[in-house]
């Protein structure tokens, strides 16, 4: 069943076209990943279709009474309007079953005096069945599981909202959107904020969220774990996969393999037509028409590439000349013929990054060891020590663990800024070691990018550099912007392009992807595979950990566990590890022999409970009938507060019984 359609829908700022065209639908069982470059509008496309923008053409249709929860990047501004404490807060979106409790309580009190009308049982069963089904009974485990998954503490939870950072408030708007469970989730970088036990809690409670979810994401492995669809967005158009992120990928490069076909036909085509031109003269009326129509598309795929064509075709010329104005169309036939050769694939020249990492000097075998080592600052706590190492050239070392637990520092001390408060760190031969910092402290944001870059590269000369920046993405008048108001994303390719000066071989890399699209997280992957020197890498980025670490070096409560393999062999472990620690106490507690995680005698003894329950409701039910025929209301009021009691408990049983039968089950 359709929850969302959109058709036609465009968006337009100041004269400037967002996006053209777009069309879409979304299921209710839907869970959409949105992917696309920076800049490409996926965030306007998700305000636009929230309600909160107002598309500049085309129509949305929604299903009667579909509710749309929204999640901005920034929730900075939220709660601007609202004194409340965060739990407070939380408890607001169960304000409609506190007014059902209410007007239930009212009619307990007419049936008590005897003034009841038949239609106010019915309204109470109503309400009833309203307050079991929106978690009248549950509410309370439901805000506490809730905040303490998104990594609030309990201490937190009487915080007033207006004192909040921008990334707690961010945390509570989504924890209210979560309890609020609406149609259909809207969610714009949900993970930002987040710490991994976090993120891993989301990922959890979206995998079986009951409505709809649209989510726009930079993290690649959340993506997998969640969505059912991949929705990706150009200009003109959105382009629908069916499965996860890895199956995204696997159809992305059929497609992309027909998009060639179509581009090379397409090809053919003008040049058969550029051919006939060149054989006729203009005064030939085939001739000028088809210079006409030849130079149009020309100019619609030099602005637009092969979505202008499709568009074209789907829409007409008259539609896109309303959105695209035409800028400086081949006026004669010499013009056309360099347009022409001039026009590249836009497989092969799309605005991804292209990087090159490549080491001058080939290190020796062995590139660092550690020994008995703690890691931290004179005069302090150690903030871990580690297990014995060894990293070998090409290898790659994935530092994780949550923040604060002194994965900076140990780059810091790798680098001899700073000493080990115990143990020995040995490096190889021939290291030249290349950093990129989290925070991209180096940069000096008085320059512009391209004395920036030429800072670190003396003999480099203007052109030089300009050439040299263009893969990263700054091209034209972009090599003159201060680094000061380069966005996060522009100063991780400038840091990256500057790394790459220096043929270092080993880097040092501190959260490399933040701020980055997916297509540059996918080149810097690419180019970190095929790199021949050896990588540490700090990032909370489990999609490239997964794809590329040879080592992983965990971070957890004070150590650093060394494991020689991938990603998923080390998950694998720490899930063998629970197990054992899990049965180990398990055994500790119980002399007796192991007992099944559920005694099915538990599951048969509530279910008899729930039997006789329905049944004594079903009497009170009819005794009640009996008693307001009679106009007794003393006993209409003891009745009413007994069934009230009683379907209070049955709905307490039944929450029971799901945990007894999810615990069975798992």
């Amino acid at each position: 069943m359709s929850l969302l359609t959109f058709n036609n829908l465009s968006q337009q700022y100041a004269g400037y076209d967002v996006f053209v065209g777009l069309n879409g639908q979304i299921e209710t069982d839907s869970k959409i990943g949105l992917v696309g470059r920076n800049g490409i509008g996926k965030t306007t496309i998700l305000q636009t279709l929230a309600g909160i923008e107002q598309p500049f053409e085309g129509d949305i249709s929604m299903a009667d009474s579909t509710r749309i929860g929204y999640l901005r990047q920034e929730a900075v501004l939220a709660f601007a309007d609202t004194g409340n404490t965060l739990y407070n807060e939380m408890l607001t979106v169960f304000d409609r079953v506190f007014e059902w409790q209410d007007a239930m309580r009212a009619i307990e009190e007419r049936m008590g005096d005897g003034s009841a009308s038949e239609a106010d049982y019915d309204v109470y069963d109503e309400y009833l069945t309203n307050v079991e089904l929106y978690g009248g009974y549950d509410y309370e485990s439901r805000i506490e599981k809730t905040l303490v998954g998104l990594g609030f503490n309990e201490q937190d939870w009487q915080l007033p909202l207006n004192i909040l950072s921008g990334g707690q408030k961010t945390r509570a708007l989504l924890a209210k959107l979560l309890l609020e469970l609406p149609d259909l989730l809207i969610l714009d970088e949900p993970t930002n904020h987040l710490d991994i036990e976090a993120i891993r809690w989301l990922e959890g409670m979206l995998s079986v969220y009951r409505g709809a979810l649209l989510i726009v994401s930079h993290d690649r492995y959340f993506l997998n774990k969640v969505v059912n669809r991949i929705w990706e967005m150009f200009p003109m158009q959105i382009e629908d996969y069916r499965g996860n992120y890895n199956a995204y990928l696997d159809q992305r490069e059929h497609r992309r393999e027909r998009t060639q076909q179509e581009w090379d036909s397409m090809m053919e085509r003008f040049m058969n037509d550029f051919a006939y031109i060149k054989k006729n003269t203009l005064d030939d009326p085939n001739a000028k028409g088809r210079f006409k129509r030849l130079t149009r598309e020309v100019e619609a795929v030099q602005s637009h590439g092969i979505a202008a064509v499709r568009y074209i075709k789907r829409h007409g010329w008259a539609q896109f000349t309303n959105h695209f104005e035409r800028s400086n169309p081949p006026q004669t036939v010499a013009q056309l013929d360099r347009a022409l050769r001039d026009l590249k694939s836009p497989i092969t020249h799309d605005r991804s990054m292209r990087l090159k990492l490549e080491a001058e000097d080939r290190s020796g075998d062995v590139v660092l060891r550690g020994r008995n080592l703690q890691i931290g600052y004179e005069r302090e706590t150690p903030l871990f020590k580690s297990e014995d190492f060894e990293l070998l050239r090409g290898e790659i070392a994935a530092l994780i663990g949550q923040n604060g637990t002194g994965k900076s520092t140990f780059l810091k001390t790798i680098m001899d800024e700073m000493k080990p408060l115990k143990g020995h760190l040995t490096f190889g031969a021939a290291l030249q070691v290349g950093y990129f910092a989290q925070a991209h402290d180096a940069l000096d944001h008085s320059n512009t990018v391209i004395e920036e870059l030429m800072r670190h590269k003396n003999d480099m000369g203007i052109a030089a550099a300009r050439h040299y920046l263009a893969p990263y993405l700054f091209k034209g008048e972009d090599v003159f912007k201060p680094v000061s108001a380069l966005s996060g994303g522009e100063r991780g390719r400038l840091a990256l392009a500057i790394l790459s000066l220096q043929g270092a071989n080993l880097l040092l890399l501190d959260e490399p992807t933040n701020h980055l699209d997916i297509p540059s997280q996918e080149v810097l992957q690419q180019v970190l595979e095929d790199y021949d020197g050896t990588v540490i890498l700090v990032t909370h980025d489990r999609y490239l950990v997964d794809a590329i670490a040879t080592q992983i070096w965990d971070l957890r409560e004070g150590d650093m566990q060394v494991f020689k393999g991938n990603y998923q062999e080390y998950l694998e472990k720490i899930a063998v590890e629970r197990a054992d620690t899990e049965q180990s106490t398990r055994t500790k507690k119980k002399a007796e022999p192991e007992q099944p995680a559920v005694d099915p005698k538990a599951i048969s003894k509530i279910e008899a409970q729930i039997t006789a329950l329905e049944g004594e409701i079903g009497e009170l039910e009819t005794l009640l009938a009996h008693a307001s025929v009679g106009g007794d209301g003393e006993t209409i009021q003891a009745l009413s507060k007994q069934y009230s009691a009683q379907k209070k408990r049955l709905a307490e049983l039944v929450v029971d019984w799901e945990d007894l039968m999810e615990k069975a089950t798992a």
